[in-house]
């Protein structure tokens, strides 16, 4: 059946109460079984495993992914067939849920070692003891929580926001648990397909293991060979490669393109073109962008190129977040009081269902009081910077969540730098300080904002927000269980220096740890085009949200999604672009066939636009782990 909804009249007319009274009466599902313990268990299983596909993500590209379609569709296959053997019941809908709340929260909680941790480690050139960063990094999640259900009630319940990911994972589950049986099977098959077949291809972009089982070919990881083979194109006197223009065969980054969606797609090709194409070639004939010489030949490549650039882009991330949030106002007073009292002659008929508010007032000082003295006695970071690091977390939160509600982007990389910058004004010089207190505000703002994305479905299928909350720990305590380790053993091995190379560029470290450098030595030191850059990528981003605002959404170009493209090489930009168009214009050329017809043009439809979310999810998941799996059968086996 179609999931209960409120109309856009009624969002914009309802009042709080009205609209809590309308879910209690339409939506909520009562004491149906939502966490129970085999959706504990499985959703631990389930999200430690899935971890693994935002380290490799987020090595690749900065980013830190939802595993929560994923996730509901292993979990219903799975008791699908023990229940068909007679070993167990069904899931319930929300059992499913609370499940993927789990998952969702073991992956999202992984940030932190792909950014913050391992930029630390490379300026220290020290490798942290692992039982440190587990219990620095489950800290940081359990503080995420604490933050995230006190804005539930704005974010969801009132602004009805549609936090496109979680959505996107409601939908899925109201269809597998309300519709028949053989389209939670197909749903399952899609992604056994779909994940076997990318982890086949990334197994056979190994050159070692498919020379180890004696094949006579491997598949190329980029596509330069082929491109490139009769000239070597050159811009402004620069070989396209070293511009990271090479297309790749990297299908997981196509698949998230697929999830994100057109309009995330061509931002990031049109910040792509933008950066690499324009503005690169012109900074490295100006002399801003500096190569790297060796064996007489100057090479540049992302890690040089991003040092210049993602001032631009951080730039353009940051004014447009900033922009849509404080484009209103009233609701921003509204967030910080509506977590205090009450409006006058409200009532708040969700009380005995929601995470109580004073738990949240009550456990943050406690947790963040650890977090501080972490900081404090491991990061060497000052008491005093570490408790002013806090409450940023919230006012970063509610930039992050309304990013993450409206576009499925979460702009934790943005905030680290308004961070980094705030403390490089604080705690001028002290560049652990620098890194250390960004990391606390933006991985913990980060997390807030992912989770509030996780708890969206639970709200359309009428879940208790309490056994969500429980979920999300448990999660956390799974992802980092299982995370940690599969960072020292297949990203780290013990050299914070070889931490970046290039098959894991690892960005989001390369630009917190260069951000930290500059802004400890001073701004003065930036070049004056990368000073130009800033200054008119903050304008670009008001410009382009306002545009957005005006059009009411009907105007292509993100912001976020502009700056990204900055952050990240062109060949990811051009991969994501690429799936983004696919699973569009699949929408736009396959038709909904007669449902009884059984062709070509059918099977594509049912597959590439009734179940886009599956397919991504299915390659994601496929090749991000075998992508870890071969890491380490080259490193430690072959």
């Amino acid at each position: 059946m179609a999931i209960k909804q409120l109309t856009d009249e009624q969002v914009k007319t309802w009042s709080l109460e009205e609209k809590d009274r309308w879910w209690l009466e339409n939506v909520w599902k009562g004491d149906m079984p939502q966490l129970t313990l085999r959706s504990a268990v499985s959703g631990m299983l389930i999200g430690g495993v899935l971890s693994m596909t935002n380290l490799y993500v987020g090595a690749k590209t900065g980013w830190t992914l939802g595993v929560g379609v994923t996730s509901v569709i292993l979990a219903f296959a799975f008791f699908k067939v023990l229940s068909s053997v007679n070993l167990a019941k069904e899931f319930t809908v929300l059992e499913n849920n609370c499940m993927q709340s789990i998952a969702t929260a073991a992956g999202y909680m992984t940030g932190p070692l792909t950014s913050s941790l391992a930029a630390y480690m490379m300026i220290t050139g020290g490798v942290l003891p692992m039982p440190l960063i587990y219990a620095w990094i489950v800290l940081l999640g359990i503080l995420g929580v604490l933050f995230a259900f006190p804005l539930k009630k704005r974010y969801i319940n009132e602004e009805q926001n549609p936090f496109p990911e979680g959505k996107a994972a409601g939908v899925v589950m109201d269809a597998l648990h309300s519709g028949e049986a053989r389209d939670g099977v197909f749903k399952a098959a899609i992604l056994g397909v779909t994940g076997f077949g990318a982890a086949l291809v990334k197994l056979m972009q190994s050159e070692a293991v498919m020379a180890k089982l004696r094949a006579p070919f491997f598949i190329p990881e980029f596509l330069d060979g082929w491109l490139y083979r009769l000239a070597s194109p050159r811009l402004g006197g620069v070989d396209l490669r070293e511009l990271t223009v090479r297309p790749d065969t990297d299908f997981v980054m196509m698949a998230a393109g697929g999830l994100m969606g057109i309009r995330t797609g061509v931002s990031l090709m049109v910040g792509g073109v933008l950066n690499y194409l324009l503005l690169a070639p012109w900074m490295i004939a100006r002399g801003d962008i500096v190569g790297a010489t060796a064996e007489g030949v100057t090479h540049y490549g992302f890690s040089r190129i991003t040092l210049w650039a993602l001032w631009g882009g951080v730039a353009v991330m940051t004014t447009s977040s900033l922009y849509a949030f404080f484009s209103k106002p009233r609701m921003i007073l509204d967030s910080f009081t509506s977590m205090l009292k009450k409006k006058p002659g409200q009532k708040d008929i969700l009380k005995d269902i929601e995470l109580p508010v004073t738990l949240s007032l009550v456990l943050v000082p406690i947790v963040g009081a650890a977090v501080v003295w972490m900081a404090h006695v491991y990061f060497g970071v000052g008491v005093l910077m570490g408790i002013v690091a806090i409450p940023l977390v919230f006012v970063f939160t509610l930039i992050g969540a309304h990013s993450t509600g409206l576009t499925s982007i979460t702009p934790t990389g943005a905030l680290g730098k308004l961070t980094q910058l705030t403390f490089s004004v604080l705690s001028p010089g002290n560049i652990t300080t620098n890194v250390v207190t960004a990391s606390i505000t933006a991985e913990v703002a980060g997390n807030a904002s992912n989770l509030l994305m996780d708890i969206k479905p639970g709200y359309m299928l009428g879940g208790k927000p309490r056994h969500q909350a429980v979920g999300h720990v448990l999660g956390i305590i799974a992802g980092a269980a299982v995370a940690v380790p599969i960072f020292y053993l297949v990203f780290l091995r013990g050299n914070p220096a070889g931490l970046i190379s290039e098959q894991y560029p690892m960005p989001g470290a390369a630009v917190w740890k260069a951000v930290a450098e500059v802004l400890t030595s001073g701004l003065a030191n930036l070049s004056a085009s990368a000073r130009w850059a800033a200054l008119i990528g903050a304008v670009l981003g008001v410009v382009l949200e306002v545009a957005r605002i005006r059009s009411k959404g009907r105007f292509w170009l993100s912001g976020v999604g502009v700056g990204l493209a900055f952050v990240i090489p062109f060949n990811t930009c051009f991969a994501m672009f690429l799936g983004s168009f696919v699973f569009w214009l699949a929408g736009r050329v396959l038709k909904e066939p007669v449902r009884t017809t059984k062709n070509f043009a059918s099977a594509a439809y049912r597959v590439l636009v009734e179940n886009t979310e599956p397919v991504c999810a299915g390659v994601i998941a496929g090749g991000a782990i075998m992508g870890i799996v071969v890491t380490v059968l080259e490193v430690f086996v072959l």
